[in-house]
């Protein structure tokens, strides 16, 4: 890919822009803040598939009116330390941080919280959400359900979404482990950016229409279906087979959403499943206070350690050695904050749309 494909925007022009776009469509302002911050993490922090490439997206459900700019919110189940939230059909990117928030309140009057959350939408990076908590010193978790893109282990359609799940854990020194990843063999967005950049994909990434493995994007795309983590039996793939079960499970079943092939598409043009089993998609949120289990600075000092220990490890061959979850991540946001975020001309041809439709001026 050449210089020319892309264009490099500040964080602080996208981050307007997109609040913008959020207020034009009727989000309240506070809200379009706080939706924006989460697309803005994704592309600060190098995940370019969950950031502004995906508010096209959001643009096409809010213009049509698929999404309640103005949710209200509802506790409809809770215990002390549980609870089962209605997000009547509002943006992921509001509906999850406010329900984050209810998790971590609970946990720090409880020791824990957790939420599970239906009648949602997309809300944008997994990992966005745990992170929340560590401004508390609090472990956070995060999971969602999606469209469904990925086959089963030894299927031949799609019958599950990505499913992606994340946590973190505070350090004392060191900076925080951040894991955040899909029960996929890749997110769906990796496979969008391939064929975006007419590239091909690595062998066990993707399965054709026919159920045969393919490394051509456009396959994938045009009726074939994102594999497990592990891919097959030599990899191991029921595994990732498992991990997407149990996020579809918290996520939907457990709090009353679509699960499954009743997964409410994430797209203006998808058709719609041929029944609904729930309420929108669904999200599972936990925190824990680490004080309920011993000493909040004797653990984060141990993770430290941890830390050090997993960095000293010896290399193999031909690699950098080993990184700590989150260190890719935490390297490009201080690229990027410091050089800019760089778009793909796609993308920048989405904002332009987006542009055109509301009056809002496209960032320079």
């Amino acid at each position: 890919m050449s210089n020319t494909d892309f264009t490099i925007f500040s964080s602080t022009q996208l981050r307007e822009f997109t609040t913008e776009v959020f207020v034009h469509f009727d989000v309240p302002y506070d809200d379009a803040i706080l939706a924006a911050d989460v697309l803005a993490y994704s592309d600060e922090h190098g995940i370019d598939s969950h950031g502004i490439a995906r508010l096209k997206t959001y643009f096409d459900l809010l213009r049509t009116g698929k999404i309640n700019p103005k949710p209200e919110i509802k506790i409809i189940r809770e215990k002390s330390s549980t609870a089962t939230i209605d997000g009547d059909n509002g943006l992921g990117l509001v509906v999850g941080p406010k329900c984050m928030d209810i998790a971590i309140q609970k946990a720090k009057l409880h020791g824990s919280g957790w939420v599970s959350v239906c009648n949602t939408n997309h809300y944008g990076a997994a990992g966005y959400y745990p992170v929340m908590a560590l401004k508390d010193d609090i472990i956070g978790l995060s999971m969602t359900n999606t469209t469904k893109g990925v086959a089963p282990f030894n299927g031949a359609e799609k019958m599950l979404g990505t499913n992606p799940l994340a946590i973190a854990f505070p350090a004392y020194k060191e900076p925080p482990i951040i894991i955040d990843l899909a029960s996929s063999a890749v997110a769906y967005g990796k496979v969008e950016i391939a064929d975006r950049k007419n590239e091909k994909i690595p062998e066990g990434w993707c399965i054709d229409k026919n159920g045969y493995s393919t490394t051509m994007p456009s396959e994938m795309i045009n009726g074939g279906a994102l594999l497990p983590l592990g891919s097959d039996k030599d990899g191991s793939g029921h595994k990732g087979y498992c991990l997407a079960s149990m996020v579809d499970i918290l996520s939907a079943v457990l709090s009353g959403a679509n699960w499954g092939p009743f997964t409410v598409p994430f797209a203006i043009n998808s058709a719609l499943p041929e029944k609904q089993v729930g309420k929108g998609i669904g999200h599972f949120f936990g925190a824990w206070e680490i004080d309920g289990f011993r000493d909040k600075n004797e653990f984060k000092t141990n993770i430290d350690e941890w830390i050090h220990t997993m960095r000293n490890t010896l290399p193999r061959p031909g690699t950098s050695g080993v990184l700590i979850p989150g260190d890719p991540e935490r390297e490009a946001y201080q690229l990027r904050m410091r050089d800019g975020i760089p778009l793909h001309k796609e993308v920048v041809n989405s904002l332009m749309d987006i542009a055109s439709y509301t009056g809002i001026n496209i960032p320079s």
